[in-house]
């Protein structure tokens, strides 16, 4: 069987290495559930975007493991589609302002989600997401029909990422990069919560004001940049061969 980027144009398979980059980052991240998961990317000026396909786990990833798919839920799907495809297919319909999504099974972005608790601005990385991480509480299934996908986007609205109950995380971006970077920045401040919860007699979080100021610095377009840079080099050391798949120019990305 030949690969599944042999069709492709220069620019789609250019989208495809950074998705395997990004699948292997998430591993790194701790995103692993066997080979449950997604990553997604818009194909820029398309109704179409890539994901990793349903056999293959974010850690194994590579460029020939992404299928192309339609944002259209009714168009028919490639046989290796993974079957939450429907999910990204909703988030993309009713967010024109995304072009990646992020869903895993992170361990403390799941365990948070099962909890009531809100998260709050105990780490920089928290900053991000206090007071705009909705739960998704309807169901803990696998999110296979359209109606629930439409749910799930409904409820996540304009945030950058929800939290799904018993379930994991979907996590949104305006590029790849951001994307990746915010389910990192999102499994962090679950696990730094989380402890800080054990803590006799309470902690602190970022006041307002700072909560802002971070958003502002630590969050700017060329501060993500960097972090997506890091996270690149990590995946480069960790698996050399990866280093091979660098296209002949990056991919453009919104900024």
């Amino acid at each position: 069987m030949p690969p599944i980027t042999e069709s492709l144009s220069a620019a789609e398979r250019n989208l495809c290495v950074q998705v395997a980059i990004a699948a292997r980052s998430l591993s790194i991240g701790g995103h692993d559930d066997f080979n449950q998961g997604q990553v997604s990317a818009r194909i820029p000026g398309s109704d179409r975007f890539v994901i990793k396909s349903a056999v293959t786990g974010f850690e194994e990833c590579t460029p020939e493991d992404l299928v192309v798919a339609s944002t259209d839920p009714s168009a028919p799907p490639h046989r290796l589609a993974p079957p939450e495809l429907v999910l990204h297919q909703a988030v993309y319909q009713a967010r024109p302002d995304v072009n990646a999504v992020v869903h895993s099974h992170a361990a403390y972005t799941l365990v948070f989600g099962a909890t009531d608790l809100e998260l709050r601005a105990v780490s920089h990385d928290g900053a991000m997401f206090e007071g705009r991480l909705p739960r998704y509480t309807l169901t803990s299934n696998t999110i296979l029909d359209l109606p629930v996908a439409e749910s799930v986007a409904k409820a996540l609205g304009d945030a950058p990422a929800a939290l799904l109950r018993n379930h994991g995380g979907v996590v949104v971006g305006k590029s790849l990069r951001h994307a990746t970077v915010l389910a990192h920045l999102l499994e962090r401040a679950c696990r730094l919560q989380l402890l800080a919860e054990q803590v006799p007699g309470g902690y602190h979080s970022s006041s307002g004001d700072d909560v802002n100021a971070k958003r502002s610095f630590n969050f700017a377009d060329l501060s993500v940049r960097s972090y997506w840079d890091f996270c690149a080099g990590q995946v480069a050391r960790r698996w050399p061969d990866s280093v091979s798949w660098k296209p002949a120019r990056s991919v453009r990305q919104p900024t």
